[in-house]
């Protein structure tokens, strides 16, 4: 088991989380809330694990952004996410674009941040060629 510890500080009605330049503030009036950092997560993970995947399948790329949309639940005392919607943007060359746009399969699967999420979270993904 490979474990991982970090702490978050709580102060001024807000937490932080410490980082060597400069502590992240979660909240939505100051820096990003958590359930955006959640949605953040979501979205960084699979970006990793998409450029990943475009390796080890030998298509050459130039990944630029990700951009993300989500919405929650508000029938859910909660408010938990409901949904993601995730845009890899990157360039591939045009006869590959196929086979990159087929590595999109693994992604979700293969996601440690996805695979620890509620199952009733639905997860789309497409990607743009730039």
């Amino acid at each position: 088991m490979n474990e991982k510890s970090l702490y978050l500080t709580y102060q001024d009605d807000h937490f932080e989380l410490p980082v060597d330049s400069k502590n992240w503030i979660l909240q939505q009036t100051q820096g990003y809330s958590p359930v955006e950092m959640l949605a953040s997560s979501v979205a960084a993970c699979c970006g990793y694990v998409y450029v990943s995947v475009l390796e080890n399948s030998h298509v050459p790329h130039l990944f630029t952004r990700i951009t993300l949309t989500y919405e929650r639940d508000e029938a859910k005392k909660a408010r938990p996410l409901s949904s993601i919607d995730l845009t890899f943007y990157l360039r591939v060359e045009k006869e590959l674009q196929p086979k990159a746009r087929h590595c999109l399969r693994l992604v979700l699967p293969n996601c440690p941040v996805v695979q620890s999420l509620d199952r009733d979270l639905v997860i789309n993904e497409c990607v743009q060629f730039i």
